[in-house]
C-alpha cells in the first residue's frame, strides 16, 4: 500500500518542487514565492484545506491537495481534489488509483460526506481515470463526485 502522510510546515521544500513540476507541465505559470504562499496555510493547518505526500516522507513521488467546501444539495462538509501528481518515471503504476481508493474512506471518517473532482474539459483520460473509481458526472458541469 503507498504511504500517504499529511504534508506539515517542515515539508514545504520537498512539496515545493514537487508541485513545481507539476505546474511545469501543466502549463502553469506561477512563482517559487507565490507556491509556497499557497502551501503554506494548507500545510499549518488550516480548515480549508490539506496536503498529503505520496510516498516515503523524505522522498515523496506525489502528492495530492485536498480543499473543502459545504454542500447544500449533498447534505454537509465536502472535499475537492483540487490537484493530484505522481512523478512521471512511476506513473501508471496504480499508485494514483490506490490514493483516490484509499484517501475516501479515511476523510468519510473525519465527516466529509463526498469527494469531487474536476477533470479538465475534454480530458478523457482523466474522466475515465476517475469514473474508474465511482466518481460520477454532476449534471451540466465538469465536476465528478464520488458519494462517500
Amino acid at each position: 500500500m503507498t504511504q500517504l502522510t499529511l504534508a506539515r510546515a517542515d515539508d514545504l521544500d520537498r512539496l515545493s518542487r514537487l508541485v513545481g513540476d507539476c505546474h511545469a507541465e501543466r502549463g502553469i505559470d506561477q512563482t517559487e514565492e507565490g507556491r509556497r504562499a499557497a502551501l503554506a496555510p494548507l500545510m499549518e493547518g488550516s480548515p480549508h484545506g490539506a496536503v498529503y505526500l505520496i510516498g516515503p516522507g523524505r522522498a515523496p513521488i506525489g502528492y495530492v491537495v485536498l480543499v473543502f467546501g459545504w454542500s447544500l444539495a449533498q447534505g454537509g462538509l465536502t472535499g475537492t481534489v483540487e490537484e493530484i501528481y505522481i512523478r512521471p518515471g512511476v506513473r501508471q503504476r496504480g499508485i494514483g488509483s490506490e490514493v483516490l481508493t484509499s484517501l475516501p474512506k479515511a476523510l468519510a471518517g473525519a465527516g466529509l460526506i463526498a469527494l469531487h473532482a474536476e477533470p479538465d474539459r475534454g480530458d478523457e483520460r482523466a474522466h475515465r481515470f476517475f469514473s474508474r473509481l465511482r466518481f460520477v458526472p454532476g449534471p451540466g458541469s465538469e465536476r465528478m463526485t464520488r458519494a462517500l
